[in-house]
């Protein structure tokens, strides 16, 4: 918008608001665009997060020859918490570890929990308490490692690169930042989520 002088003004009198008005165009579009990419770059952590968690439970059922060798898996008789709980050789519940290990109900927990985070997060729906149960399921991972510890029960060097953050605590921090930001609406089905009737009255079920 301009206004221009007329004749009966005093010479030189001009106003004009197009450059202001430029400006707050360039100033909304790269709010916009920096929007945009907080929102994808969320979205791809939230898709990256949910499928490790996804991919260990199909490796550990199906013993897809990585992780789980072939043959060993969970279809196939294998327990997916036997290996890692009767190995853990540090930290407080080491003796608690390994009396759960092998146990019927560890394994359904374990394998339920990876099953339900992975599809939760890739999908963009239940974030919050996917959240919730990564988290606990990460921290009970981190107790079993034990980083803290420099020498494991039969005094050998217990390798830690890092006394306490270790991947298991970036998987945690990451499930924790794409539900807190509502990741799921951008490349997922969040919004859709978000709008049945059971999910408005529990806001937990985000």
């Amino acid at each position: 918008m301009a206004v221009h002088e007329h004749h009966h003004r005093s010479p030189g009198f001009h106003l004009s608001f197009r450059r202001n008005r430029n400006r707050s165009t360039i100033a909304v579009s790269a709010g916009t665009d920096t929007f945009a990419v907080r929102a994808h770059a969320l979205a791809s952590l939230r898709m990256l997060t949910g499928f490790v968690f996804l991919w260990a439970f199909l490796d550990k059922t199906f013993g897809l020859g990585y992780a789980t060798a072939s043959g060993k898996g969970w279809i196939d008789g294998g327990s997916p918490t036997k290996g890692f709980l009767s190995s853990v050789a540090a930290g407080p519940m080491r003796s608690t570890f390994h009396s759960w290990a092998g146990a019927t109900w560890a394994d359904w927990l374990f394998m339920l929990g990876l099953l339900g985070v992975g599809l939760a997060a890739m999908a963009g729906v239940a974030l919050r308490p996917s959240a919730v149960a990564g988290t606990a399921m990460m921290a009970l991972m981190w107790i079993a490692e034990w980083p803290p510890a420099r020498h494991l029960a039969n005094g050998a060097p217990s390798m830690s690169t890092n006394p306490l953050v270790d991947y298991h605590v970036i998987y945690a921090v990451a499930l924790i930042a794409v539900a807190v930001t509502g990741a799921g609406a951008t490349w997922g089905l969040g919004r859709q989520w978000a709008r049945l009737p059971v999910v408005r009255d529990h806001a937990w079920l985000r």
